[in-house]
């Protein structure tokens, strides 16, 4: 099979993403017909076939979990994905200044919940192999700054501090601590940044706990960035500071924790 030229890329891409882009502004797209009408043009330059096109679709998704965004429902991650894809990934970004149109759109979230969020088993810690293609996703999430761009999104870090806030006070009263869950403090919020930590909270029995809420759209190894002073606090209060890692934010929320010693591996 011939490898995929630049001009293909640019078409299965751009075709991609005026799919995502139907999603986002809430209506369902027709893939099969896009599908078919994207192979009119491929095979007028090789001869591709809809699996090769389904193919493809799917590696722009492994593109995009990679870079820590969400991926088009329906298009599976795949990580086996060449250079040339991920190039062509971002020229459209470049070019389209972004997933999420410049007007008439927002960055999609979830209707908020007073309640508890999922919390799940810390991908390092649990009893299977890494994901194929981890290096691969970790290098893109590095050539998109995937760290660097959720850190600067306030309204995602804001969210997410909202929700561990209020897991924290759902977590306390289903506990009979109705008490304790009236004393839990939004220190960011309240106090502002610096203290190294976003929410002061408590364990049932009244031990503190300082969570450093750190939140993305992306999948649960998705990089995030973490200041000196926040791993100094850490350092500084090992027993009762934990990193509140919150994921999959757009879609679904669910949610981890790290201890001190954890937080210089990757997630």
């Amino acid at each position: 099979m011939v490898d995929w030229t630049d001009e293909e890329n640019d078409l299965i891409v751009a075709d991609y993403f005026a799919m995502f882009r139907m999603v986002i502004a809430g209506t369902t797209p027709n893939k099969s017909q896009h599908r078919r009408a994207l192979l009119s043009k491929l095979q007028t330059i090789n001869d591709r076939n809809e699996k090769s096109i389904e193919r493809k679709h799917m590696n722009i998704s492994g593109v995009l979990m990679g870079a820590g965004e969400i991926w088009l429902p329906g298009y599976a991650p795949n990580a086996n994905y060449q250079k040339s894809i991920e190039d062509a990934v971002a020229r459209w970004l470049s070019a389209n200044g972004g997933i999420w149109p410049r007007a008439g759109f927002a960055e999609p979230q979830p209707a908020f919940s007073s309640g508890k969020i999922e919390f799940v088993i810390p991908p390092h810690m649990r009893n299977e192999p890494p994901p194929r293609g981890l290096r691969k996703l970790s290098g893109t999430a590095d050539r998109f700054d995937a760290a660097g761009r959720d850190e600067r999104n306030r309204a995602l870090g804001r969210l997410g501090e909202e929700r561990a806030l209020a897991h924290e006070r759902a977590t306390l009263r289903d506990a009979g601590r109705d008490d304790l869950a009236r004393k839990v403090i939004w220190v960011s919020e309240d106090m502002g940044d610096g203290a190294g930590y976003d929410i002061f909270s408590f364990t049932p029995d009244g031990t503190p706990r300082l969570l450093e809420v750190k939140t993305t759209n992306g999948w649960d190894r998705t990089p995030f960035h973490i200041s000196q002073n926040e791993l100094r606090v850490a350092e500084e209060n090992r027993d009762i500071w934990h990193l509140f890692r919150i994921y999959n934010n757009a879609r679904g929320p669910r949610a981890f924790e790290f201890r001190p010693r954890l937080i210089t591996m990757s997630p």
